[in-house]
């Protein structure tokens, strides 16, 4: 199972000394790359505001986490929202706000990759989630295909380019079929408004099997009810998600047995503690 990398949704959680840090850490990417072989960044998806242009990630922050990890590691990385929100958000959730100029621009998206171009090797997969699309923000299925298929052709080389969705009805074969023939990869989302892993594998098992990078993102349900739950200290478990730890285990491990290249991205609102997750996830790995 050399082709599974395991990790967590960002690291700069001071609550995980003693799981993962030493009482004082000087440098917390450094010592989780120690324990760790991948890390998801998501810091930089957070960069459409209402005013002036998207921001970017820090040239001097880039160069740091470079020189933070080893040559083996890998970074997956959430594409800024600045790409992949159609609208900006809006206070009244049912309504969309304005539309969002850089959609799917790739102009941006070059820009963005320019700033990443030291962390070099250590350069995983590129994620671009998109938001649960209703008829406001998106017509169709078959729109959001054919907006992508402009922005992959546009997007430089072979690179893992993956794509998240969070509509449900999305998830069938014609749009798997779309992003194999387009070399976008697949992430499966367990939480949103997603089915389970479990599910998406059961009905689309065959077609999963061919994308050359497949991204297990653990989330579970909802943000503010585990945070009320743990206070925002993510040292324990809060909510047992055993049952689906175990499916979702014995299909990376089924997965593995090809030539796919396997991350799975926990976050600490799975289940109140992602090193924790980590370890049970492990262990159902080993049978």
């Amino acid at each position: 199972m050399n082709n599974i990398r395991i990790g967590t949704c960002s690291w700069k959680y001071p609550s995980w000394k003693g799981l993962v840090y030493s009482e004082a850490p000087v440098n917390f990417l450094q010592e989780y790359a120690q324990r760790y072989s991948t890390v998801e960044i998501d810091q930089w998806f957070w960069s459409l505001f209402p005013k002036g242009k998207p921001k970017l990630p820090e040239p001097a922050l880039v160069e740091e986490y470079r020189k933070s990890v080893p040559e083996d590691f890998r970074f997956t990385i959430k594409a800024p929202n600045s790409i992949t929100l159609t609208h900006y958000y809006a206070k009244e959730k049912s309504l969309p706000g304005a539309a969002n100029r850089f959609f799917l621009s790739t102009e941006l998206a070059a820009e963005f990759l320019e700033t990443l171009a030291p962390l070099k090797q250590t350069l995983g997969p590129l994620i671009f989630q998109f938001e649960y699309l209703n008829r406001q923000k998106m017509a169709s299925q078959q729109e959001l295909a054919s907006q992508l298929t402009k922005f992959r052709k546009r997007l430089p080389g072979r690179h893992p380019y993956a794509v998240e969705i969070r509509n449900g009805n999305y998830f069938n074969e014609r749009f798997l079929d779309f992003l194999l023939d387009q070399d976008w990869q697949l992430v499966l989302l367990q939480g949103y408004w997603m089915p389970s892993i479990a599910e998406m594998w059961t009905k689309l098992e065959p077609r999963i099997r061919r994308f050359r990078t497949v991204i297990f993102r653990l989330h579970g349900t909802g943000r503010e009810q585990i945070e009320k739950e743990t206070g925002k200290a993510w040292n324990r478990i809060v909510t047992s998600r055993e049952k689906e730890l175990a499916d979702i285990a014995g299909i990376v491990k089924d997965l593995s047995g090809g030539k796919n290249e396997i991350y799975v991205n926990i976050n600490n609102h799975y289940e109140g503690s992602a090193p924790l997750t980590i370890e049970r996830f492990q262990k159902f790995l080993k049978g």
